[in-house]
């Protein structure tokens, strides 16, 4: 067990909770190595609210997110009861995996492998002979595309569909009711075996469909298959620690459900709200909730949806709403993202961009800057601090500005 911080560090809060939501994808503008990834100009978050000639976003906007860029219709304020900033990404890459690990505390030093001409045929033959059948496509492609150019082919053949895109992922699509859910979910599981070492690409995602030819869609019943993370992270520690953790839409697959002790299933930003209330309705005691509001990323930003992403982020702002009047007075609520998805760049993929740092409790009573972040794991190390626990991992902890601005 971690050994835990004797002293004034935790400022008499031993029973708070910690709740840090991850709107995905919502950067906030590109970092200084963006050109190395091609992402020259991305900031999703002020390109979006320029493209579409203004947000409205009034509780972000009361927690200082004007503060941390120019963002049209956001406007910044004094008055914020937040602490602000932003945060740079220290690991190389851009995927959900890298974004999330690092801010509980695991910084990478070397990308997850990708695959921009596809799977090597040592790769893919290991795959079919696994899983006893051939595969279509086996090539980067925008899912929404590759089931339209192959959804028929799949159907006449029953062969899966294997396909990549700029990130690290292997994903694989199929028909209901040619490859069930249940032998799809066995598929996914024999890739995640599979792609492991050299190949051990960050996420094996499946992707099933239904609906007619030219008229295909996606359900909700994805799943993502990440590696364990390479080193503990905070989560681990909280675990090890005594404290719950509850995982929230997809964050129990990002850490392949290390360092969680409850999942909350959730496919999209609704659910995701509403598991969060249910949540902070059933934990009571001190502990972490993780969530992760998916839309934004795979709705929006992967297809351009330029209007999608903008009233996504409307309808976001207003749930915020119930999540804050059920905040307890020694609740700490951080909001942050994981990478951008710039939606107004001709690129569907991630892009390499800075994210916001918003970080609020009712008895915060300053509006507190605290600058730019030199690595997403700082929110690992003010949790460690936070819950009074040892942390040799990276980060900087801004609990301490926080801690001393409480009422």
């Amino acid at each position: 067990m971690p050994p835990r911080i004797v002293g004034s560090e935790v400022q008499g809060m031993d029973k708070h909770r910690i709740i840090v939501l991850v709107l995905d994808s919502v950067g906030v503008g590109e970092l200084p190595d963006a050109a190395d990834y091609g992402d020259e100009g991305s900031a999703t978050l002020p390109n979006l609210a320029e493209a579409v000639g203004g947000l409205h976003l009034p509780h972000l906007e009361k927690l200082g997110l004007g503060n941390i860029v120019p963002i049209k219709g956001v406007r910044p304020t004094k008055a914020c009861k937040a602490a602000w900033g932003k945060m740079a990404e220290k690991s190389p890459g851009k995927d959900t995996t890298t974004g999330h690990w690092e801010l509980m505390g695991v910084i990478l030093d070397r990308p997850f492998p990708v695959y921009p001409n596809g799977f090597p045929e040592e790769v893919i033959s290991a795959f079919e002979q696994r899983i006893g059948t051939k595969v279509l496509g086996n090539k980067p492609a925008s899912g929404t595309e590759i089931i339209k150019e192959l959804g028929e082919e799949h159907m006449a053949t029953g062969f899966p569909i294997v396909y990549t895109s700029a990130d690290s992922v292997f994903q694989i699509a199929a028909y209901e009711e040619i490859i069930s859910v249940d032998r799809l979910y066995e598929i996914w599981v024999i890739a995640r075996v599979l792609f492991q070492g050299e190949h051990g690409v960050g996420t094996v995602r499946d992707r099933p469909f239904f609906g007619e030819p030219e008229a295909f869609q996606r359900t909700e019943r994805r799943r993502d298959f990440s590696l364990a993370p390479v080193k503990p992270t905070i989560l681990d520690y909280l675990v090890e620690a005594g404290y719950a953790v509850y995982g929230i839409g997809k964050i129990p697959d990002i850490f392949a459900g290390r360092g969680i002790t409850k999942a909350f299933s959730a496919h999209n930003n609704g659910e995701v709200q509403e598991a969060v209330l249910e949540a902070m309705d059933e934990l009571r005691d001190a502990g972490l909730i993780f969530a992760n509001f998916v839309d934004f990323d795979t709705l929006w930003g992967h297809r351009n949806d330029v209007q999608g992403y903008a009233r996504g982020l409307e309808v976001l702002d207003s749930k915020l709403g119930p999540i804050l009047e059920k905040l307890a007075p020694s609740d700490v609520l951080i909001i942050t993202a994981d990478h951008g998805c710039d939606p107004t760049t001709a690129s569907t993929d991630h892009s390499r961009e800075y994210v916001p740092l918003l970080v609020t409790s009712p008895r915060l009573s300053a509006c507190i800057p605290v600058g730019v972040r030199q690595t997403f794991a700082d929110v690992a190390a003010s949790v460690a601090q936070a819950f009074g626990l040892s942390w040799g991992g990276p980060g900087t902890s801004f609990w301490g500005v926080l801690a001393s601005n409480l009422e």
